[in-house]
């Protein structure tokens, strides 16, 4: 589904919403990856400009998006995905702009917002929709999750907490040093009779960076087509008016 053509998406173009809970231009990303980011970045564009190809020209432009963000200390991946590490109070681990793979869906559920969200919200719920997902334990902000895949793959990370405003967003991040590097964000907006749409962001980084045969490996199929499938899981059960989750 087109985000912009949702809602959500709708009122993020306008300027109604602020995606991952930050406006356009806002700082996200702290001092020590603005710095990494600015000379990193300037290297890289002096690197390609030196070359003077199509290739170099590519770096070029990856260099000075890198000088952008540490520049200006705003990330538009960290303002989807709901992530400020700008005021950081515990270590973690970022999923850098460009590496992993990325997924955006969302349904619409014939529920209040507040139910929806409190589903969301305790994370022990989503193994019940969320078929690469064998547990999720809750401890606080912080929470352990455990995935599956074919072959008997499995992975285990850490997450925290980093956004929460009730009936609107929630966002998450692994913790460093977790296997599965990977960050994600859920906005719920109410349609008064018409119920709640919900728009999910999720970024993996998988191990060893091997983004695609990896996350292959965890999702055991496209990750847009298991996302969208979970979500149409997640409305069948809310919808059926079954109270057998937790809040």
């Amino acid at each position: 589904m087109s985000t912009a053509s949702t809602a959500i998406g709708q009122r993020v173009e306008r300027g109604q919403l602020r995606p991952g809970g930050a406006f356009n231009g806002d700082v996200n990303v702290g001092d020590t990856e603005r710095l990494i980011s600015a000379i990193g970045g300037g290297v890289l564009a002096a690197l390609g400009l030196a070359r003077g190809n199509t290739v170099g020209l590519l770096m070029a432009a990856a260099g000075g998006a890198l000088v952008y963000r540490g520049l200006t200390g705003h990330c538009h991946m960290y303002r989807t995905l709901g992530i400020d590490t700008s005021e950081e109070h515990s270590r973690a681990a970022s999923v850098a702009a460009g590496a992993g793979v990325k997924v955006t869906e969302s349904i619409t559920i014939n529920r209040p917002v507040g139910e929806v969200y409190r589903f969301w919200r305790n994370f022990e719920n989503l193994p019940r929709v969320m078929n690469h997902l064998e547990s999720v334990r809750v401890n606080g902000e912080r929470s352990h999750w455990v995935a599956h895949g074919p072959m008997g793959w499995r992975a285990e990370w850490d997450a925290e907490i980093i956004n929460d405003r009730p009936n609107e967003v929630i966002a998450w991040r692994s913790l460093e040093g977790s296997e599965v590097e990977t960050a994600g964000s859920v906005h719920f907006q109410g349609l008064g009779d018409r119920g709640t749409e919900i728009q999910v962001s999720l970024k993996y980084d998988p191990p060893g960076g091997k983004a695609g045969a990896a996350f292959a490996r965890l999702f055991g199929r496209e990750p847009g087509t298991q996302i969208r499938e979970d979500l149409r899981r997640l409305k069948q059960m809310l919808e059926s008016g079954e109270r057998t989750w937790a809040t």
